[in-house]
């Protein structure tokens, strides 16, 4: 589950962390009270939407000149007259994709004496099997490009899960980031509280750029963006009320009612696979034959007929799909239970694109049979190969 910036500050505020004052705000009319709650005299008013590359961003509706979704102003009236212009309008950016991301929610904030920017990440680093921290004195860039470019500018130090976050990582952290002073002072406080933040309320995830050491030599956080583990919101209640569900596709909204693992791709093949091994290999298959997968969907290894029906439906709500793939190797998995789900789901919504089938496995037989004696117009396929280039051919007409 992602958040947005301004509740990531607020949580971070709440275990200790210097974030800059501000204040969200929903409607234009909310703009001015809120630019006259801080003290300015410069104010940032900041775009609220789950993905990077806000402040180069464009407003489609704006033209190519507009500013970015992150602007710097210094004064209330064009406080006001910036959050007009922004909300309700699409802001696109390398990480939204041409479609673009609708700005419902802005960040008024206080300016910030910046001297330097700095980058820091939190993240479960698989090559070593620890949390990690990533450093670089390469702030308020996209990490991408320094990785890429400068390796030598970034540092990795890992986190002993026993022994936690120790004076010699936090003195790794310092001297990566060249802190000395103040900030050093700060750092030593700072990382600690940044990973405990991490580790108490189950994020995957928590970036900071930029840090930022301020012109009096203190460090401030003064961007955020923070992801939470999913397997673990069941103990967190309280941060699941943070999901702002208008930020997340509404397919994958509905597949996770289902406990379903969905994830929408921008292709027109749509696929229904048990395992994820195996839907990976499905949507590779349907690339090497010159057509791209709408969706990533597992079914797993226990679902029901009503799992496989709601999963049916939400592959034909989508618009870019020109035709279906259904993909089973029935192990756990019972390819009866696929068929019924598949017939289930077909009488109630219909069917106006071509359908593969490949079943393999448990009750194949009567999977097939199920599917022969329903009357659908569906193509069989004997294998994974077959079957893919039966519906690529079946979309491309």
């Amino acid at each position: 589950m992602n958040i947005h910036e301004y509740q990531a500050k607020a949580l971070l505020k709440s275990f200790g962390v210097s974030v800059s004052d501000g204040v969200p705000i929903m409607k234009p009319e909310e703009a001015e009270a809120a630019a006259k709650s801080l003290p300015g005299p410069v104010w940032v008013v900041k775009s609220q939407i789950h993905a990077g590359g806000r402040g180069k961003g464009r407003f489609k509706e704006l033209g190519a000149d507009a500013a970015g979704g992150v602007r710097v102003v210094k004064s209330v009236e064009d406080v006001v007259k910036n959050a007009s212009e922004m909300l309700g309008n699409t802001l696109v950016t390398k990480q939204t994709g041409p479609a673009g991301k609708q700005v419902n929610r802005l960040y008024i904030e206080d300016g910030a004496d910046i001297a330097r920017e700095l980058y820091l990440s939190i993240l479960v680093d698989r090559t070593v099997g620890q949390v990690a921290f990533v450093v670089s004195t390469e702030g308020g860039m996209d990490i991408e490009a320094v990785a890429e470019e400068t390796p030598e500018k970034i540092i990795n130090v890992a986190i002993d899960p026993i022994a936690g976050i120790t004076e010699a990582d936090v003195a790794s952290l310092c001297d990566g980031l060249k802190l000395d002073g103040a900030a050093r002072e700060d750092g030593q406080t700072l990382f600690p509280t940044l990973y405990k933040a991490l580790t108490e309320t189950d994020m995957s995830l928590l970036e900071v750029n930029p840090l930022v050491v301020l012109g009096n030599g203190h460090l401030r956080v003064l961007d955020a963006k923070v992801s939470f583990d999913g397997n673990a919101e069941f103990r967190h209640p309280d941060l699941a009320e943070l999901r702002d569900l208008t930020e997340e596709d509404a397919k994958e909204v509905e597949a996770s009612k289902y406990d379903l693992a969905y994830i929408a791709l921008d292709g027109d093949i749509g696929c229904m696979v048990n395992g994820a091994g195996l839907a990976m290999a499905t949507m590779d298959i349907i690339k090497l034959y010159g057509a791209s997968p709408a969706n990533f969907l597992d079914v797993g290894g226990g679902a029901t007929t009503e799992k496989v029906t709601a999963a049916f439906k939400i592959i034909t709500s989508d618009p870019q799909v020109k035709g279906i793939l259904v993909n089973i190797f029935g192990g756990i998995m019972r390819c009866d239970v696929i068929a019924e789900g598949v017939v289930t789901a077909v009488k109630e919504v219909g069917l106006q694109v071509p359908l593969v089938v490949r079943l393999e496995g448990t009750n194949v037989e009567k999977g097939k049979d199920i599917i022969n004696q329903s009357g659908l117009n569906v193509i069989a396929a004997d294998d994974l190969d077959d079957a893919a280039q039966k519906i690529v051919k079946a979309v491309k007409g």
